[in-house]
Formats: C-alpha cells, structure tokens, sequence
C-alpha cells in the first residue's frame, strides 16, 4: 500500500503536538479551558501551521469540524455545510484559502458569523488587512503565524524520522544533513517534511544520510539556504532602499530574487510601503498605479506576476521621491506617548448646550477654527517636500492656510472674513 505524503501523515492531531506558535496556542488554550469560541484568521507564511493549528484546536476543543476550501468548493456545497454546521451545535467550520470568497459566498457566511450559529476559522497567506472584505473581517479575530525557528524546524524533522506515522527510525541522517534541511527550509514546515522524505526514498536503511546527500537530492536555490542568515529581510531592504536610490536596475534585480524564491506576497507587500512610505505625495498616481499593479500580480499568480511588479518597479524607482506624509504620521505617533491631549469641545460629538455649535453649515467657517488641542496650536507635524508637481501644489495651499490666524471663538470666526 502506498502510504500518503509524509507533510500528511506527521499532521498534529491535536494542540500540544503542534510545533511553534506559542502565542497563538497560548490564547487557543485559554479558550478551551473558557469553554469559549470566537471565529478567528489565522493568517502567514505557507507552511507555518495555520490548517494544521485549525484542526488540531478543534480537537482539543472536542467540537464538530467541517472544512471547505474557498477556490474549489462551489455555492451549494458551502450551503450544505453551513446546514449541518448549525445542526450540529457547536460546529467549527475551516476555511482554507478565505481570500478567495467571492461575493456570493461571503454573503452566505456573513449572516452565521454576525448571530453564531456556528465558527469560522479562516486560513491565508494574505494579508486579511488587505485581502478580507472589512464586513467578514470585523467579525474575526485576526491571528498572525509566524515562519518556525531554525530548531523549531529540527524538532519537527527529528520527530518524522523517529515517528511510527513518519519515517519509523528506518533512516538514518547526520546531524549535518539535519541542520541543513532546517536551514533551506526557511521556516516552513511542510516544506522540510517534503525534502526530508524525497531524500529518505533516495538511499537504502542501512546508508547514513550525510551533508553531501542531502545537498545533492534537496535541489533548491542557493536563496533559501541563506534565509536563515538574514538574506531574506536584508534583500528586502535592499529593494526598498533601491527604490527609494531611485537605482532601478538594482530593484529589478532584488525583487527578481524573491520572485524566484516564490514570496510574491512579501514582494507586493514591500512595494506597497514602498510607494506610500518613499513616493508618497511627490507621485500619488504612481502609488495608485503600484497598489493596481501588486493587485493584478495577485490575480494571475506566479510567474506572470512579474510582468506587473517589473512595470510598477520602474516606476516608482523613476519617480520623484516624498517622506513628507510618512514622517508626519511617524511624529504625531510618537507624541501621542508624551502628549495625549482631549479633543476641544467643540469638535467632540457631544457638545454642550451652552456652548456654541460646530457650524456644520458654513464652509466658510472651517477653515478659521483651530483643531489642535491645546498647547498644539503652532505645532507642524507636516513638512512638504517639493520633489514634484502634486506636493509642490499642496505646499502653496498650504502656505495660505497657515498664514490663516485660526480661532477657538466660534462667534467670532462665522462674523470675520479671511
């Protein structure tokens, strides 16, 4: 009989046997002993546990589990689980891939999320900030795992070749060869089970498995084995500062390194902060133009995703650069530690009545009251940068607004001319 994947057969059944993810196990388990549900996303990395971890909660919670998957199963078949779900109260329902949901299936599972009839653990590699519908969202706790440890990695290895569910003990490895797998494996579990077993099937019991071996069978590109050394967060600071260089041809180079590592989702996510964080205001429509672009690389998937990310790439490297908005929000972050001022009175929801009224009715108004809390009043968060046309225009509006002597007298403001 041939026996099914080894990723498959070393599956936790479980909590306590899953590798990694303390925190994430840390609130599951609070919620066992609660005897309490919460729908939830558990969102990272392939091969970070995130199924993995659905089912196994769903055990130690000793509930009924349905699983769907949101490209493949169609409209009825979500139906007909909901259906049993709410028959067999408390259900799980585990949904790989819930980015996927189009517009019909998520008005499909909305209702049940909103009343409870029964909990939906969604699983993804996107970002749900960004590929989640707000409404679906709202209703989740959102969960972020994490790529495993380099020894994370190795205990889940060690525990496939000595497992009767994995290898038996019928192979024997270097400790070499050990610590390489988990070093290419950057973090991904499923990743490390999958090359352990090709490697196993290649030699004899009797052979030890050494380095040597394993770097012959484990054909994978010299880029994984460094993740574990900072490669891959150096290379993606590096695209993120070539950008900003404006050195395109050094971008196009390391974004094309973690194309062929296959991160399209941390590429699309770096050139995203890059265009908002880098470009900013000195270009909006390219920054409009990358968030199109990363969405169309998304859509059509690897390898063709290239061909989008290449044309943003270009150009938000040949772009005029703008800090401005970015470091103003970074400032006002780090006052609001030192200075959480109250909002004015009125500018609150709830005026009082002998107070005068925000005038909500006069455009003319608005612009000559102050919204600063006090103490704030001449305080400059935003300082433009006139590295192109779009901000250089917001800098001479500016400048005539801040020239405007700005009130907290409401009276007085609604009888005065600019």
């Amino acid at each position: 009989m041939i026996n099914k994947p080894l990723a498959y057969r070393m599956r936790p059944e479980v909590l306590d046997q899953v590798i990694g993810q303390e925190k994430i196990k840390a609130f599951l388990n609070n919620l066992i002993s609660n005897s309490s549900l919460v729908s939830m996303i558990f969102y990272g990395p392939p091969g970070t546990g995130k199924t993995t971890l659905a089912k196994a909660f769903s055990n130690s919670f000793k509930a009924n589990c349905l699983s769907l998957n949101a490209v493949i199963d169609k409209k009825e078949k979500m139906e007909s689980t909901f259906e049993e779900a709410i028959r067999f109260y408390p259900t799980i329902v585990i949904i790989d891939e819930i980015h996927r949901l189009d517009k019909a299936k998520q008005d499909l599972l909305l209702p049940h999320l909103e009343n409870g009839s029964f909990y939906m653990i969604g699983c993804t590699t996107a970002n749900p900030l960004i590929s989640i519908r707000p409404a679906i969202r709202s209703r989740c706790r959102l969960l972020a795992t994490e790529e495993l440890s380099k020894e994370e990695v190795k205990t889940g290895l060690s525990r496939a070749i000595s497992s009767e569910q994995g290898l038996n003990g019928s192979r024997k490895f270097s400790e070499e060869a050990i610590d390489y797998l988990a070093n290419i494996s950057a973090g991904d579990l499923r990743f490390a089970y999958n090359q352990l077993e090709a490697i196993a099937l290649s030699f004899t019991k009797t052979h030890l498995i050494t380095l040597d071996d394993v770097k012959n069978i484990a054909n994978v590109p010299n880029y994984y084995a460094d993740l574990n050394e900072d490669e891959h967060y150096d290379t993606v600071s590096a695209l993120q500062k070539s950008i900003r260089g404006s050195q395109v041809d050094a971008a196009i180079y390391y974004a094309a390194k973690l194309l062929k590592s296959g991160d399209l989702d941390g590429l699309i996510r770096r050139l995203l902060v890059t265009a908002y964080e880098d470009v900013g205001l000195a270009n909006p429509q390219a920054v409009d133009r990358c968030f199109n672009a990363c969405q169309v690389a998304k859509e059509v998937g690897l390898p063709e995703a290239m061909i989008p990310l290449g044309f943003t790439i270009v150009d938000l490297a040949l772009s005029p650069k703008s800090k401005s908005a970015c470091a103003a929000i970074e400032e006002a972050c780090s006052m609001i530690d030192t200075k959480p001022l109250r909002v004015r009175s009125y500018l609150r929801l709830k005026q009082a009545d002998t107070q005068s009224k925000y005038p909500y009715d006069r455009k003319d108004v608005w612009p000559k009251l102050e919204y600063m809390p006090e103490g704030l009043e001449d305080y400059y968060f935003y300082h433009p940068e006139l590295t192109g046309k779009y901000e250089r225009a917001l800098a001479q509006q500016l400048e005539q607004l801040r020239r405007i002597k700005r009130t907290t007298d409401i009276e007085k403001a609604k009888k005065s001319k600019i």
